[in-house]
């Protein structure tokens, strides 16, 4: 699940135009497999990179002033210091609908079984006698981690981004989320209440770039108000300006990965259910107007029951006008492949954050896909469970870079370092070779660093 939480709300009546991309009969490579798929045609990174380049200077520069004119400016808040009093965090908890708490409670009990079972081993590797090299994993000291608001709450968020922080092992933790007009200027009350009810008690009422940038530079104090540390890693989804700011900002800090609008993409051929499909994929174009919806399919004719289904869906949905938006932008849509073959090459040349198999012998089907943030394996696995209660992670990469990027998990939250121990006669054993290489890269000081160790006639 991936987020553009600060578009405008959309009101249009107008007909789905789910259009139809046909790769029938064509012999296509990846690159022109890649350019063929369905893609939004928005707002990029670099249409938005000088107004977070701005904002990262004035939140470097000025601090929790620069914070406040943000939340005053695009929140419609007046901030004094942008810290949740612990007394917030308290009541939300208090205030919780029962159900819900249940809920989330469920979703953190099953996300934090997943998280820890995640966590990879030390390992010490015996090179010979003397001769020890080992890899530790190690969590980061601190991070940030952002939950976006506007269009919809995420508490799930929350969830996705503490538990696997915490099972890393990660010691201090820092949740930013916008700051809502409707509740005095603090983050909505149920994503203060998954945060209590996770333990966490440094939240900050911030949104957007400014969020991103106060967590990789971190804010002085200033008279009376203290200081927001800067961290080592920042995750968690947002919009395209969050997206920006997370790449602005890398090398400075860590990041999970560049997650954008929200997208789906269904394999299914003859024998799948049509009002599934559209039901699933109505479930993520509500998100956004500019969510990706997107069939791969092989049957003209479950096209076409697709088609008749998402008309009479979306008509009864409560976010309709948003739905159509969706369903019918340039990043939706159709794709109608010769066979199965083409179906997975297709699947993989998009790289969708959320790939739902909806074939015959799926486990199969699904055990060829290789790029995926998450993939859904039958009718009974819709995008919705991961969503919220599979488990798994809902922070994913989108825009097709799960080909190259993971989801959210607790190794993002850990470093890999690598402890050598060598012992006199160890070293002694391979000082000729590191003598060797050395002068064959013109670098003979390296080989004399050895050589020092064993002094002629000793």
């Amino acid at each position: 699940m991936t987020f553009s939480p600060d578009s405008p709300a959309q009101t249009t009546s107008s007909a789905i135009t789910f259009r139809t991309v046909d790769l029938r009969g064509q012999r296509l490579s990846l690159a022109a497999l890649r350019a063929a798929v369905p893609r939004a045609q928005h707002q990029t990174m670099a249409d938005a990179e000088q107004k977070v380049t701005d904002i990262i200077h004035a939140v470097r520069s000025s601090g929790y002033a620069a914070l406040s004119e943000y939340a005053r400016t695009f929140d419609g808040v007046d901030q004094q210091h942008p810290r949740v009093p612990a007394a917030a965090l308290r009541s939300a908890l208090e205030n919780l609908d029962p159900a819900v708490r249940a809920a989330l409670e469920e979703s953190i009990s099953r996300a934090r079984r997943f998280a820890d079972g995640q966590r990879p081993q030390n390992i010490d590797v015996v090179l010979g006698d003397g001769a020890t090299v080992s890899q530790n994993w190690v969590p980061v000291g601190r991070v940030g981690l952002y939950v976006p608001g506007g269009l919809a709450v995420y508490p799930s968020s929350v969830i996705m981004n503490v538990v696997p922080a915490q099972a890393a092992g990660v010691a201090s933790i820092a949740l930013a989320s916008p700051p809502q007009k409707d509740f005095e200027g603090l983050p909505h009350p149920t994503i203060l209440a998954a945060a209590a009810l996770l333990g966490i008690d440094e939240v900050y009422a911030i949104g957007g770039a400014q969020a991103i940038a106060a967590f990789a530079y971190g804010i002085p104090s200033s008279g009376q108000d203290e200081a927001l540390d800067p961290v080592d890693v920042v995750t968690g989804p947002g919009n395209i300006f969050v997206a920006t700011a997370k790449r602005l900002v890398k090398g400075v800090v860590g990041i999970d990965s560049e997650a954008g609008t929200t997208e789906i993409a269904i394999l299914a051929d003859a024998g799948a259910n049509p009002g599934l499909i559209a039901a699933d994929l109505i479930s993520q174009a509500e998100h956004d107007p500019r969510a990706a919806s997107v069939l791969i399919t092989d049957s003209e004719a479950l096209a076409a029951a697709v088609r008749d289904e998402l008309d009479v869906q979306a008509a009864a949905t409560k976010h309709r006008d948003r739905v159509r938006e969706a369903l019918s932008g340039p990043q939706s849509g159709v794709v109608l492949v010769d066979d199965l073959d083409q179906g997975i090459a297709a699947c993989d040349a998009y790289a969708a954050e959320h790939l739902e198999i909806m074939t015959a012998e799926a486990p199969r089907v699904a055990a060829r896909i290789r790029n995926a943030g998450a993939i859904f394996v039958g009718e009974y696995s819709p995008v919705s469970l991961g969503d919220y209660c599979a488990g798994s992670n809902h922070v994913l990469p989108t825009s097709g870079t799960a080909a190259f990027s993971s989801g959210l998990n607790v190794t993002t939250f850990l470093r890999a370092i690598q402890v050598i121990n060598y012992s006199k006669s160890a070293l002694e054993q391979v000082s000729r070779h590191i003598v060797s290489l050395s002068r064959a890269e013109d670098l003979p000081a390296h080989g004399d660093a050895v050589t020092a160790r064993f002094p002629a006639g000793e």
